[in-house]
């Protein structure tokens, strides 16, 4: 609408003047933070989205609506409300970000050409002038082109409007031009014939891991992430890429992780061109061991960490730190295997149960407001305390959650008839009203 009228009806608008060239630049930099955060293939869908091929590359984020979720959220954080929708195609995935009325869509394989019939004709990323005409002819929806006669319309229309339902529905195949960031290290192999046994394709990836790995050394860095792009004769292109724990450019390591992917890679009719590209380097400077008569040499676990990272996706592997804090539930956290952190000594000398559970309420017979269980019910299950110490009264961290401010527990190691221990707590002190809910938990075992 003209600006007079904007201004019209909404007092204290703010007008700003539009910079396509600039929106335009910005979309390509957030299309090399994808790249870099979630998949190798990652291309811009102007004038404002964004096109990520996941295949391959949801399971190291625990699944496909767990990527979604973290990609919304990171996206929030810079201040950007981000739609996403995830299917068979591009042209679905476009249809339905836009048109579909979700934040998150996620569409079952095959079940593409059904979620996308009740949308409007405009989805399909046809000219302007062709969607008034169909609109004009009665055809509101993709349903209801799609049962239309194709050749008539094909006649009026060309055949760039069925191309665009095919591509929707995911019958045709359109690839994406993934972006690349300028300052990225690449090689590259063309091939004059193209090739497709997976020892052509492994002799060939580690002659490009040497290439790469010479490249990395003359700038003196590692890489921490590669990307292997595998360009097919019918355009598509297969993307195999592998993650470090620190930077790395041995040659034999990085070949042997990227030549464990081929089995993943579909070569159609042929290759036609490779490309690794160093999608995340650090530096990295050589340092000298310093033998020790006294200590044994310390394990070099990066490697095992790797591959067992690659394989089967990121956190499946970590160590547990002691934090220090009061809360049994926060008193350990999980750190990547090469971290240094040690973790606090702080609750050395507490006695704590070796496995703990999420706290299931009990019913519990016990004087108020020191005393221990006589007898108490878990799952279903009656038992009878012999012997118990305690109580150790542990308080609610109020820096926090202002919810845990004035909240008490106190636990009690019991010991039953059948000899098993448990580690039970109450919640609130048993004298001042605030303090919890005096509801009696069953919150560890020990063995």
């Amino acid at each position: 609408m003209p600006v007079a009228k904007a201004e019209a009806l909404i007092s204290g608008l703010t007008i700003l003047d539009a910079e396509p060239e600039a929106d335009a630049i910005a979309l390509e930099k957030l299309a090399i933070w994808c790249l870099k955060r979630y998949t190798p293939s990652v291309s811009t869908d102007p004038p404002n989205g964004l096109v990520l091929d996941v295949d391959g590359a949801a399971h190291l984020y625990g699944g496909e609506q767990s990527l979604i979720t973290d990609a919304i959220s990171r996206l929030a954080d810079l201040g950007i409300t981000a739609y996403a929708a995830l299917a068979d195609s591009w042209g679905a995935a476009h249809a339905l970000v836009r048109f579909g009325g979700q934040s998150s869509i996620i569409v079952p394989r095959h079940e593409t050409p059904n979620a996308i019939l009740k949308l409007p004709i405009a989805a399909l990323r046809l000219p302007r002038d062709t969607i008034e005409d169909l609109v004009l002819l009665g055809i509101d929806t993709i349903g209801e082109l799609a049962a239309k006669p194709r050749a008539p319309l094909a006649h009026r229309f060309g055949q760039s409007l069925w191309r665009r339902v095919d591509q929707a529905c995911g019958r045709l195949p359109e690839p994406i031009e993934p972006v690349d960031a300028p300052e990225l290290i690449r090689v590259q192999r063309i091939f004059a014939e193209p090739i497709g046994a997976p020892e052509t394709l492994e002799k060939y990836t580690r002659r490009l891991v040497d290439q790469m790995c010479d490249r990395l050394e003359d700038a003196g860095l590692g890489a921490k992430r590669l990307d292997l792009h595998y360009v097919r004769v019918d355009n598509r292109i297969e993307t195999t890429f592998i993650a470090m724990a620190k930077p790395v450019r041995d040659k034999k390591r990085l070949a042997r992780l990227l030549c464990d992917k081929i089995e993943t890679v579909d070569p159609g009719f042929g290759i036609e061109k490779m490309t690794l590209v160093a999608a995340c380097a650090e530096p990295l400077v050589p340092r000298q061991q310093v033998a020790s008569f006294s200590e044994a040499p310390r394990p070099d676990i990066e490697e095992l960490y790797d591959t067992i990272d690659n394989r089967y996706g990121p956190g499946r592997l970590y160590r547990a730190v002691s934090v220090a804090t009061d809360i049994p539930e926060r008193a350990v956290k999980r750190l990547p295997p090469t971290s240094m952190e040690t973790g606090s000594r702080r609750n050395a000398g507490y006695k704590r149960p070796e496995r703990l559970i999420r706290p299931e309420l009990i019913q519990a017979l016990a004087v108020m407001p020191d005393h221990p269980p006589k007898a108490f019910t878990w799952r279903k299950d009656r038992y009878h305390v012999v012997a118990a110490n305690g109580p150790e009264r542990v308080k609610g961290e109020w820096w926090q959650t202002d919810a845990e401010g004035g909240k008490v527990r106190d636990y009690f190691i019991l010991e039953v008839d059948s000899g098993e221990r448990f580690w039970v707590f109450r919640a609130g002190d048993g004298q001042h009203d605030g303090t919890g809910s005096l509801n009696w938990y069953l919150h560890g075992l020990f063995r």
